[in-house]
């Protein structure tokens, strides 16, 4: 019978409150990625880009992120999490204000992907630093529900306040909300929160770091390109150099004493099968996302701030159903609450996928709560069995997969079944004569070259288009409903332990890394 002196450290005030603190990056991040898809309209007006210069700007902020995050979660294991995201929130500050005075796209695309590389630092060192500060699997598993809880909120505010900054400021203004959230970072971080590093974490090797990236980028970039414009040969060649690549980073962590991503970490099938979930899940609503927040706006024709309100029942649904999620993990196996839930966010995609561009709204809206309502068990419930599996000095590599699975999933849902629903609005739309040539390829550029066309002509384009913009979201509603209902299947039945038990180990060494850290701060 284990004694009293055997159990975890208990988290106090401070660590409480260093929570609130890590929470911030969380917001702002969550902000970020829904406001700039209600700023999409607004980007294309002013700075006109082109097609693939949008899906640019649109894309590389998660592709950089999914691409440095294992390589920043081993950073921070060997310079300190604190410090690593000290230095992560003072770049992102300065790049989210180049962001916002961005006079060509080109310079907006380069801001955007300073976003990422900076974003990178942020995600895991928060999430290992919970995992330092409550080692407790309960305390651990409620932090990690109240953390995920905040990115429901940006979710929730971000639509508000940046509609709201659309309506009546520049689109670079939504940019700017990162500025006062990173400095107040920066002031009480060093005030509560916790420096922790692993002292036998080794050198970084460099040549993993290069091996990192050129398997995950020229991956992305082939999918994407594959998944707008078919199979072609310079996309097919980056997917097979990137797999290649991907094959010898691979076997070089296997022969390093201090690998850049320890893969004795996947041998656990509940490990694997949360980070497989939470990529598919992300994937999704990347997609998901997109379409509907332009369905909103371009099919309902609901301004960026109305919009926003119309995605308040979906931010609040998650909100409640991240927070409620380990009170019933307590009463039920957690793999039946997310499943359960999984099963929810298929009904409401089942819902969008049968939603039609006239009397639609008001589906769409109740379609695409439900979808997030569903996902909030996975989110916090997934996110904890991933880095509760982990032994602490393995936090840091733990998070960082956590992150790049949904970080990655949600840049690939926007490139993968973002192009997909483009290539569905591109084939289904009646593009008059009249048109100039890749005026009509998107819906936004639809309804621009209308104007310029005869009431009659130009009422039979619009409904063209906005029909064949739904029958977009109809596929990727369809494509969401069976991806949910598979990955329930997988997580009922792979997932045996509640997340708490399969944090054994960690909890047996939670105390030496809290003085460690103690000692450290």
């Amino acid at each position: 019978m284990s004694s009293i002196a055997d159990s975890p450290r208990q988290a106090g005030p401070r660590e409480w409150l260093g929570l609130a603190v890590l929470a911030l990056p969380t917001l702002l991040l969550s902000i970020d990625v829904s406001v700039l898809h209600l700023a999409v309209p607004h980007i294309s007006e002013a700075l006109d880009p082109s097609a693939t210069q949008m899906l640019w700007i649109i894309d590389v902020y998660g592709f950089l992120i999914a691409g440095f995050l294992v390589t920043m979660g081993t950073l921070g294991d060997r310079i300190g999490r604190r410090k690593l995201l000290l230095i992560g929130a003072a770049a992102f500050g300065v790049a989210s204000v180049v962001a916002s005075y961005a006079t060509d796209p080109a310079m907006l695309i380069a801001a955007r992907a300073a976003l990422g590389i900076a974003g990178a630092t942020l995600m895991p060192s928060t999430l290992a630093l919970i995992s330092n500060m409550f080692p407790d699997p309960r305390q651990r598993g409620m932090a990690i529900a109240i953390w995920v809880t905040m990115f429901s909120v940006g979710v929730a505010l971000g639509p508000v306040v940046g509609g709201a900054m659309l309506e009546y400021f520049w689109w670079g203004s939504v940019f700017l909300l990162g500025v006062p959230i990173m400095a107040l970072l920066l002031v009480a971080g060093p005030l509560l929160l916790p420096e922790y590093r692993d002292e036998d974490a080794g050198r970084l090797d460099l040549a993993s770091v290069a091996l990192s990236l050129a398997a995950i980028l020229p991956v992305i970039y082939g999918l994407k390109e594959i998944a707008k414009d078919g199979v072609s040969a310079v996309p097919g060649l980056a997917l097979v150099v990137g797999l290649v690549v991907a094959v010898v980073f691979v076997r070089r962590q296997r022969t390093l004493d201090s690998p850049l991503l320890d893969f004795r970490l996947f041998a656990n099938p509940t490990f694997r099968t949360a980070l497989v979930t939470l990529l598919l899940s992300m994937l999704v609503a990347g997609g998901t996302y997109l379409f509907v927040t332009q369905y909103l706006q371009l099919v309902g024709g609901l301004s960026p701030m109305k919009a926003g309100l119309y995605l308040l029942p979906a931010a609040f649904a998650l909100i409640v159903t991240s927070v409620l999620s380990p009170v019933a993990a307590s009463r039920f196996r957690p793999a039946y609450v997310v499943a359960a839930g999984l099963v929810v966010s298929a009904v409401g995609h089942g819902m969008l996928a049968l939603a039609d561009s006239s009397s639609g709204v008001a589906q769409v809206v109740t379609g695409f709560a439900f979808a997030y309502a569903g996902g909030g068990p996975l989110v916090a419930l997934g996110t904890d069995i991933v880095v509760g599996s982990a032994p602490p000095e393995q936090a840091g590599s733990a998070s960082a997969l956590s992150e790049t699975s949904t970080e990655l999933g949600m840049a690939l849902g926007v490139a993968t079944l973002g192009s997909v629903g483009t290539a569905v609005y591109r084939g289904e739309v009646d593009v008059p004569a009249r048109v100039p040539d890749g005026a009509g390829d998107t819906l936004a550029g639809a309804l621009e070259a209308a104007k310029n066309l005869p009431a009659d002509l130009s009422a039979a384009f619009v409904d063209s288009g906005r029909a064949a913009f739904t029958e977009g979201m109809n596929v990727i509603g369809g494509i969401g409903a069976l991806l949910a209902l598979g990955s329930a299947v997988l997580v009922a039945v792979v997932i045996k332990s509640p997340p708490t038990g399969v944090g054994e180990e960690s909890a047996a060494g939670a105390e030496p890394v809290a003085e460690t850290a103690e000692r450290a701060s």
